[in-house]
């Protein structure tokens, strides 16, 4: 059976979803959760940035690719997809049952500076903001690249909230001196 590209990014996405939400009920205690209010800005950037990715929204805004990956282009950028999402799931099962999909502090918490934790302090975001990046240079429409430029500023956004939660509730020499040592996004430092 010969599935075309956008077939596997299909697949990809749908399997790495499913398999995630299920993975949602291996999680601790929360004992405290942040305001609603203080994720809003994060929640409709990713949301808006969601329905951009989506092919029917480049259908339904009449928006035509700008380039054409081809197939082999287009299966590279998948295995690149992979790649991200699959750094998503080492930092997912590395995080334990701390993870939370909102932000909180789970019973037990504590920094967690190992494995994928020592190369970036949000790796889960930068595995999705790759696989995201490199699905829409794959989809290559105006709206799936405003997509993920939207999706990536919600994470942002929503690294820079869990950072100022996680600073008040663990400490905050205590995550700074972690901030100090790892990047945020990018696992590598900009020098001036």
């Amino acid at each position: 059976m010969h599935f075309g590209p956008r077939a596997v990014f299909a697949i990809i996405w749908a399997a790495w979803v499913v398999s995630w939400i299920a993975a949602s009920l291996w999680s601790a205690r929360t004992q405290k959760r942040a305001t609603i209010s203080s994720g809003l800005t994060y929640r409709m950037l990713t949301l808006i940035g969601a329905a951009l990715m989506t092919p029917w929204a480049a259908r339904r805004l009449g928006a035509a690719p700008l380039w054409n990956v081809g197939y082999a282009g287009a299966y590279l950028l998948a295995a690149a997809t992979l790649a991200g999402l699959a750094f998503t799931w080492w930092a997912r099962i590395h995080l334990g049952r701390l993870w939370s999909g909102t932000i909180t502090r789970k019973e037990n918490h504590h920094i967690i500076d190992s494995g994928p934790y020592a190369l970036v302090r949000h790796p889960i975001y930068t595995g999705l903001i790759a696989a995201l990046v490199f699905s829409a240079i794959a989809e290559a429409t105006p709206t799936a690249l405003g997509g993920a430029a939207l999706l990536t500023l919600g994470f942002w956004v929503k690294a820079r909230g869990e950072e100022r939660f996680l600073s008040a509730e663990l400490g905050a020499e205590t995550y700074a001196a972690y901030r100090r040592r790892v990047p945020m996004l990018l696992p590598f430092r900009w020098r001036r």
